[in-house]
């Protein structure tokens, strides 16, 4: 992948869009980590708990994931063409189907958490029973948590990564707040954790509604655009649920192994996550200028972004790895007092620092892909990664015992197969077409 030089996007210009959007991405899984800090000082069974809940919940929310994803590509290549009204109608759209699926999955979640819970927990039953208490409180925020994704991602679109900021960060620290005061001074347990989580997503989905209703666009459903967003949407469903297949079996096999290992799976996990969100943010300034660029039909100017973001990634996740090799010891105790908990958080540190660079790369280059409109392709990549690497070492890690250090692995196999997979892709020109209509249909060209 070539690096034509031009002012047209410049470093700078990218991280205008990346450090709001930084702060976005940060808000929540950085609230997730004190929430995690604090139930993890009532122990290992508590924070067991929060460990299969908080799954469960992502596995319920994931799907979704293309409100914010498939609006970003779409309203951005509107935005580019000059039709900001268009993109923030697809803002519009995007809120309700936010809405409608938030209330069905909210049910839904209601009537099979214990189940859910139950099939990840095996015959740990004080985690089990934890876990169920959690989710059920936790789930009354569904449709919060869809409405942020949507209103993340047509304000991505329209390049207001500042607004978002404000709202989410906002809303989390409320919650950060509320968490030990629920936990310990109301003497709530578990319970002050999911109920902190729940204010969070409602003061966010308030905020989304009151922009869209200042923003002057037509109000109601729209089912033509609707069903192109769905149709954007399937690749991205498929992809991500990958993904969650992926981390269910993991935290399913982690639980099997034992109290401190499940908690110790928490912990890492949740650094990860943060760390992934963190470099996410590339990601989101490629989607919102890729999108742009290719709707006004510059596609020089995509390709640009594509291979700057890719450098800054790269350099980030280096300096991700440097910093958890720094923190060995000092990171893992800030989430627990239990040694047991701490040697088991050591296992799998190794492949978690490895893994950042190569992750910073490949976050970056979803970003690109998914600004283009070509999910089709990270599909079947993702597919390839985790049904073909991640998922064969996680079930031979159960079989033969290889612990947390083989679940991390498999971790670590995934990222690098997305690695090559989407450096070939970015080389080439299929993924890079011009105009507003190509994000109509998904481009799900062959790998």
């Amino acid at each position: 992948m070539t690096d034509p030089a031009g002012p047209a996007v410049s470093y700078r210009r990218i991280l205008a869009l990346t450090v709001p959007a930084l702060g976005v991405l940060a808000a929540e899984p950085l609230y997730l980590l004190v929430d995690t800090a604090v139930v993890g000082h009532l122990g290992a069974v508590a924070l067991g708990g929060l460990a299969l809940g908080a799954v469960v919940l992502s596995l319920i929310v994931a799907p979704a994931s293309f409100l914010e994803y498939g609006t970003t590509s779409r309203a951005a290549r509107l935005h580019g063409a000059g039709r900001r009204e268009a993109a923030m109608v697809e803002g519009v759209q995007a809120t309700w189907l936010a809405l409608a699926a938030g209330v069905v999955l909210l049910v839904a979640g209601e009537l099979l958490a214990g189940r859910l819970v139950g099939a990840l927990a095996g015959g740990t039953a004080t985690v089990r029973a934890g876990g169920v208490t959690w989710l059920r409180v936790a789930l009354i925020g569904l449709p919060g948590v869809l409405v942020t994704l949507a209103g993340n991602g047509w304000m991505r679109g329209v390049q207001d990564t500042r607004r978002p900021l404000v709202i989410v960060l906002g809303a989390n620290v409320l919650s950060a707040g509320l968490s030990p005061l629920l936990v310990y001074a109301a003497h709530l347990g578990l319970v002050g954790s999911a109920v902190a989580n729940v204010c969070a997503q409602a003061v966010a989905m308030a905020l989304f509604l009151r922009a869209l209703l200042r923003a002057g666009v037509p109000l109601r459903p729209q089912w033509s655009v609707i069903r192109r967003q769905l149709s954007v949407g399937r690749d991205l469903v498929l992809r991500t649920a990958v993904f969650q297949l992926n981390f269910l079996v993991a935290a399913s096999v982690a639980a099997r192994m034992g109290a401190a290992q499940i908690a110790a799976h928490q912990i890492a996990m949740q650094l990860w996550m943060f760390l992934a969100l963190v470099l996410d943010a590339y990601a989101v300034a490629a989607q919102s200028l890729v999108g742009a660029a290719l709707g006004a039909a510059r596609q020089q100017e995509a390709r640009k972004v594509a291979w700057r973001v890719t450098r800054l990634g790269t350099a980030t996740g280096a300096a991700f790895a440097a910093l958890l090799l720094a923190g060995w010891y000092v990171l893992p105790a800030l989430f627990t007092g239990d040694p047991q908990v701490q040697a088991q958080a050591h296992v799998a540190w190794p492949w978690f620092v490895v893994m950042q660079p190569m992750a910073g790369a490949v976050f970056a280059l979803d970003g690109v892909l998914v600004g283009a409109g070509d999910v089709g392709f990270l599909r079947t990549i993702t597919a390839v990664a985790g049904l073909g690497g991640y998922l064969p070492v996680t079930l031979l890690t159960a079989e033969f015992g290889w612990g947390l250090g083989g679940l991390w692995a498999g971790l670590t196999v995934f990222v690098v197969i997305r690695l090559i997979g989407m450096v070939w892709r970015a080389a080439g020109t299929r993924w890079a077409q011009e105009g507003v209509e190509s994000t109509v249909i998904p481009q799900a060209g062959p790998l």
